[in-house]
């Protein structure tokens, strides 16, 4: 089924109508859920969480992906072009053991692929299936992408050898000025709306325990990244032409859509019968390149990729507000955590200059700062890809890297009222320093009402949400003005 017109054409499968489920087992499954979350909000929302999180981030989660991104090159399971892939030394002693790890890897991948394919004929195919059959192709696609994530851990365990954290492609100035030299002006150029709107396909809808979900799809209209964009999408049960929409961001190097059990800062406004669209960022998930983990070439590539990751998604976030402003005439918000709430300000700062449907009602940022040089050079993520030294030997100065970094930072009045700005900020944040995150609040003059500063660090804010409501019902006001 089409809905064309001269700048967008849109193809949406129709919600399926049959087996909308046992309502035991849904109810059952809610429940777990809730459970599961309140553990968690309990548990982790402590500053201890913070310290134990950035170091295994360290030490475990980015050497162990930087192992498994350089096999996946490899199908033969070759030890030494794994190695070189890497990079690490050839060691003999340990060739039969990653092997054998390798080979593991391998076939988890060729189950995880194979799985992948069948889910996107069927679930963007023409055929339409039973809500069981697509519950159980969406489970065992889920299943099979985080057991082949989980290889990663086992391969990093028969690896004796210092890993490097990510795969480091540090740009010149003259390659980055060749690009980005234009400044402001060329930049939101390349982040603007396309003229003409690429054809953004809905995949069949999955029954869930609050409405039904479904996937997006659509040619990215950034020329630096020319891929498929893939989004995730919740409805609630009453969707109408008022129901709320909220475009939702991820975290850096986090495939949201291929782990189970991740922490959603935005599944509580799905209950309150919000629309959500929980885009994959440039290079994440089903976007990530061969030979790459989720997200590296964003961090990997100074500072060539934070700045067509950033200037890509700003597009196709564009791409995202026009199709929710066509389904529905209630509240549209921008929001994320972390990079995603990053995104969200940018886009919403720089918005000014996009058609006005475009432009966002209220902002939802968790986790967010004002000077992305600040976060790269200062913040406690300064030395843990590349030391100052390497980054200075490729020709960059402090000075000449935080002129680059300022092209995503906010500049513009916001195109909404300050009071549509909820924002939470870490007092212990050293990932995006708090500081500079509280003089971008107060610039914009958000009341008190909407800014939220809680006593907690990075990682443990996401999880406090979970057990302190009070800016999610501060989002959901908002967004009640508006029905």
């Amino acid at each position: 089924m089409t809905d064309e017109t001269s700048a967008h054409r849109a193809t949406q499968a129709p919600a399926l109508s049959t087996e909308a489920g046992d309502p035991h087992l849904v109810h059952a499954a809610s429940l777990a859920e809730t459970a599961r979350r309140f553990v968690v909000g309990s548990l982790l929302a402590r500053p201890w969480f913070d310290h134990a999180t950035l170091f295994g981030l360290k030490h475990v989660f980015f050497p162990a992906s930087r192992v498994w991104a350089a096999a996946a090159t490899d199908t033969d399971a070759e030890y030494d072009r794994f190695c070189a892939a890497v990079p690490i030394p050839v060691r003999h002693e340990q060739r039969e053991r990653v092997t054998r790890a390798l080979v593991r890897m391998a076939a988890t991948r060729t189950t995880a692929l194979a799985v992948e394919a069948a889910w996107e004929k069927a679930f963007f195919g023409p055929e339409a299936h039973t809500a069981t059959q697509l519950r159980v192709m969406e489970a065992a696609r889920l299943g099979t992408q985080h057991a082949y994530n989980a290889t990663r851990w086992g391969l990093r365990a028969k690896v004796r050898a210092a890993v490097p954290r990510v795969r480091l492609d540090i740009a010149t100035p003259d390659a980055v000025e060749a690009v980005h030299g234009g400044g402001l002006a060329a930049f939101d150029a390349r982040s603007a709306p396309p003229a003409v709107m690429p054809a953004v396909t809905q995949s069949w809808a999955l029954p869930v325990a609050t409405g039904r979900e479904f996937w997006l799809r659509f040619q990215s209209p950034s020329a630096r990244l020319g891929d498929t964009v893939y989004a995730r999408v919740h409805e609630p049960q009453d969707c109408g032409p008022s129901t709320p929409t909220l475009i939702f961001g991820h975290g850096v190097c986090v495939d949201f859509d291929h782990w189970k059990g991740l922490i959603d800062e935005s599944q509580s406004l799905a209950a309150r019968e919000f629309r959500i669209i929980r885009p994959e960022a440039p290079w994440h998930g089903r976007r990530a390149p061969l030979g790459y983990f989720g997200g590296e070439r964003s961090i990997g590539s100074f500072p060539m990729g934070l700045l067509d990751s950033f200037s890509g998604a700003l597009a196709e976030w564009a791409v995202l507000a026009d199709w929710a402003r066509r389904q529905s005439k209630g509240a549209l918000v921008f929001g994320g955590s972390s990079l995603g709430a990053m995104t969200s300000q940018l886009a919403a700062d720089r918005s000014h200059t996009w058609p006005a449907a475009l432009r966002p009602d209220a902002l939802f940022l968790v986790t967010h700062t004002g000077d992305m040089g600040t976060a790269v050079l200062d913040g406690a993520l300064a030395n843990l890809w590349a030391t100052p030294e390497l980054v200075a030997s490729y020709g960059w100065t402090p000075d000449l890297a935080r002129r680059y970094l300022s092209l995503v930072n906010p500049v513009n009045a916001m195109p909404m009222r300050a009071a549509n700005i909820v924002s939470i900020l870490g007092r212990r944040d050293v990932i995006l320093p708090f500081e500079s995150g509280r003089r971008l609040v107060d610039r914009w003059g958000v009341p008190p009402q909407s800014a939220f500063i809680w006593d907690r660090g990075h990682f443990s804010v996401p999880a406090s949400l979970i057990r302190n409501p009070a800016p999610l019902n501060r989002v959901a006001a908002i967004a009640e003005e508006y029905r």
